[in-house]
């Protein structure tokens, strides 16, 4: 009896879900953008799986131990828009040079981590901002679950159903439920895709690097920047607006020095997660907010399980239809997005820069290789300066305190976070 409730307690069915759906929804979503870039690079079958291998143990390593030591729901994901950047400027640059330029953004994020002047950055911004920009982020991921019904209405619609239905009889299963129904409904319609389907385990490849300084310049630079502004910068809002007080420097110092490590086998970036973070920072993840961290642990110990599959994890993800894939990451994001919602738009005194941020970051616009994220979050930061500008002849109003509101995604009755602060 001890060993089940010890069982149960570690092992939690909504964490197991919700840590199940973050892999699912991380490795399924951005894959085939890792692949392209490492054929941009000219690597053949073995240094492909070597990249999985690598990214799937780095991201394992650093969920599991950032989330336990902090016992925070810490999620590390690899960078999907530096993969992207990596798929149009590794064409023709051998993979010693590439690994060279993955090195450099290693390091320059592990010193971003030291010298602490990235937390710096975002102590300065006020919560209804980093909400916004999270709303804008995930709501995509959203409208997606919406968009997957008028591609396969079988799959989409019953999962949305089920969600609902268990949201009111059994609200800690709800997203397992719509899990659930969407794998049976896929089942019945013919869905899965398992020809040529078979395991085998991968060979991490070891590739030497090669410091160019023109790849290192015109790669690695740009991929720090991508990563910082289009992952870290999200991840961070993530866990300030779901209420957790974590020290940023040291996370990016961990992912930096693993992906360090890492690199000369494929690890091109790793970095703290934002869109499949808020699956495991919300309600569905744990009723219990100080339990949540279990949710992250578990995503890691799925990604090691992506690690052990590097060999085979294509053909893995070609046999899962997109709308199921679609499906539950909207419905494991609805009530995070709410939350998000509620508090940009919660304080008078910053809800238009608020609404400029959500607008610009959702819009997915992209200047100079940098991500929506970075540019929404600047014209907020922009829209807000501008209105607090003094007017000449025109005496200024003193602010007026803004309400107190719980962390997005949370339950109701959690710890509030006062209006104007960082959330930490």
């Amino acid at each position: 009896m001890k060993v089940l409730a010890s069982l149960r307690s570690a092992a939690p069915a909504p964490a197991v879900t919700a840590g199940l759906v973050t892999v699912l929804v991380g490795v399924t979503s951005s894959a085939a953008v890792v692949f392209s870039a490492a054929r941009a690079a000219g690597a053949d079958a073995s240094e492909l799986a070597s990249w999985m291998f690598a990214l799937g143990l780095g991201l394992g390593v650093t969920s599991i131990g950032l989330s336990l030591r902090y016992r925070t729901p810490i999620v590390t994901a690899w960078s999907t828009p530096g993969a992207a950047l990596l798929a149009t400027g590794l064409v023709g640059v051998p993979m010693s040079r590439a690994v060279g330029a993955f090195l450099l953004s290693a390091l320059l994020i592990l010193v971003s981590g030291v010298t602490g002047w990235f937390a710096r950055v975002m102590d300065a911004l006020p919560v209804p901002l980093t909400a916004a920009l999270l709303g804008g982020v995930l709501l995509q991921f959203g409208t997606d679950l919406f968009t997957a019904m008028h591609g396969r209405f079988a799959v989409a619609f019953p999962m949305f159903a089920a969600y609902l239905l268990a949201r009111r009889l059994l609200p800690r299963y709800a997203v397992l439920a719509a899990l659930a129904v969407g794998v049976a409904a896929t089942t019945v319609t013919g869905g899965w895709h398992t020809a040529g389907l078979r395991l085998s385990a991968p060979a991490p490849v070891f590739t030497a690097p090669d410091l160019d300084w023109r790849v290192l310049l015109s790669v690695g630079v740009p991929l720090y920047v991508v990563t910082m502004t289009g992952q870290n910068l999200p991840g961070v809002a993530v866990l300030r607006n779901s209420g957790y007080d974590v020290p940023v420097s040291p996370l990016l110092g961990w992912t930096g020095a693993v992906n360090a490590v890492l690199a000369p086998f494929g690890a091109f970036g790793l970095n703290l997660a934002a869109i499949t973070a808020a699956i495991c920072t919300g309600e569905q993840a744990h009723p219990d907010r100080s339990r949540r961290y279990l949710a992250a642990v578990w995503a890691g110990v799925f990604y090691l399980c992506v690690a052990a599959l590097g060999g085979t994890i294509g053909a893995l993800l070609t046999a899962m239809p997109r709308e199921l894939v679609l499906g539950i990451a909207g419905i494991g994001l609805l009530g995070t997005i709410g939350g998000s919602l509620h508090t940009a738009l919660g304080d008078e005194r910053h809800r238009e820069a608020a609404v400029v941020t959500f607008l610009a970051t959702a819009s997915g616009m992209t200047l100079l290789g940098i991500g929506s994220a970075f540019w929404g979050l600047l014209a907020g930061v922009c829209t807000l300066l501008a209105a607090r500008l003094p007017v000449p002849g025109r005496r200024p109003r003193a602010p007026r305190p803004g309400p107190e509101r719980s962390a997005p995604g949370d339950e109701a009755g959690a710890p509030a976070v006062p209006a104007g602060s960082t959330g930490s």
